[in-house]
């Protein structure tokens, strides 16, 4: 009889927490949804919600006239711009809940992992000495943010099962990595040096529609992965050892991610430069607000990462008149203080 009030008390609260997660992601969605209003009518040229509203969907339902340079304000230049603001957004806080979760290190992210830097130094290359066409940089990134991957196993050598010797030697490969990009723009000349550092810190403003249908395909790829893959990163989450007597390859698992999400992050690096500790914020308010569940967090992180970076473009184009603050100061500034806080809370879970 107790064993029945217990089964049905348990369907009570999944049943409670799915509701509950459902009602937090349509709020999730309508507050993105209200925020891409918000930042397509903000910037030097301010436009009324309502002229968003018909510049976007038209009047043909409407009896109305709409500007046709606040039509092509909002068409060509925004919303380009705040959609790859969106899919880098979703992206790096995506690869940071999966890099967490397949690490089980709270301060794992594209950025500490070296995944960033070596996206970074590949680009850098193609654009100094090849060529600065999209699919060079691309392809460069590519290249660059699979071996940061490879170089941060061998470096981890046999201690790379240990999450811990990973994401160490995660970040002496982006300190190694970001050394060498430091001595390219050291020896290039002014103008390119001056572009190439202005790319480092990330930007969105040169952002056209022919640029998003790549990084939004790629992305849609590595999360539908991600989801295919949940119930190997659910087990994988309690312990290596658990997840090996379920015959889980837990070695080949964790690689496999991390060159997924090399790849979502270089391809993201390409076209918007170097931005950091995104991965590593996103997903953690994302556990605080719907639980640890990785199918739920991915989702939460999707969301809230496109919010973010939507809203960190329009701090960086609002800061400063006439010109635009670099994307990758105003997520360092925000990122840092939250990586105080996480070491904090670990040292004083740790003393406890």
């Amino acid at each position: 009889m107790s064993s029945e009030i217990h089964c049905q008390y348990s369907q009570i609260n999944t049943k409670e927490s799915a509701s509950k997660f459902v009602i937090l992601m349509v709020a999730a969605v309508a507050v993105l949804l209200l925020t891409m209003i918000v930042a397509l009518g903000m910037g030097s040229a301010g436009l009324p919600v309502s002229e968003v509203f018909y510049s976007v969907f038209g009047c043909h339902y409407w009896q109305c006239e709409v500007d046709p340079i606040s039509q092509q304000i909002v068409w060509q230049i925004r919303l380009p711009r705040i959609l790859m603001a969106l899919l880098t957004g979703a992206g790096l806080s995506v690869t940071g809940a999966i890099l967490q979760s397949v690490t089980r290190n709270p301060l794992a992210d594209p950025y500490l992992f070296g995944i960033s830097a070596g996206a970074s130094l590949g680009a850098v290359i193609v654009m100094a000495v090849i060529s600065t066409a999209t699919i060079s940089i691309t392809m460069g990134a590519l290249v660059g943010g699979i071996f940061s991957v490879i170089l941060m196993l061998i470096l981890a050598g046999r201690a790379s099962v240990n999450v811990e010797s990973l994401l160490l030697s995660g970040v002496a490969v982006s300190f190694m990595l970001s050394a060498f990009t430091s001595l390219i723009l050291y020896y290039s000349e002014p103008e390119t040096a001056a572009t190439l550092l202005f790319w480092m810190m990330g930007s969105f403003a040169n952002s056209q529609w022919g640029e998003i249908w790549f990084p939004a395909s790629i992305l849609i790829i590595g999360v539908a992965l991600f989801f295919l893959y949940r119930r190997w990163l659910i087990a994988i989450q309690t312990g290596d050892e658990s997840a090996l007597t379920l015959g889980i390859p837990v070695n080949q698992l964790r690689l496999f991610m991390l060159i997924v999400c090399a790849i979502i992050t270089a391809v993201l690096v390409a076209h918007v430069g170097g931005i950091g500790f995104v991965g590593l914020m996103i997903p953690h308010i994302s556990r605080f607000i719907i639980g640890s569940q990785i199918h739920r967090v991915l989702l939460m992180s999707l969301v809230l990462g496109g919010t973010f970076m939507v809203w960190v473009d329009v701090i960086a184009h609002s800061v400063l008149k006439h010109q635009v603050l670099p994307i990758g100061i105003v997520t360092s500034a925000v990122g840092s203080f939250f990586f105080f806080i996480i070491l904090k809370n670990r040292s004083r879970i740790a003393q406890q």
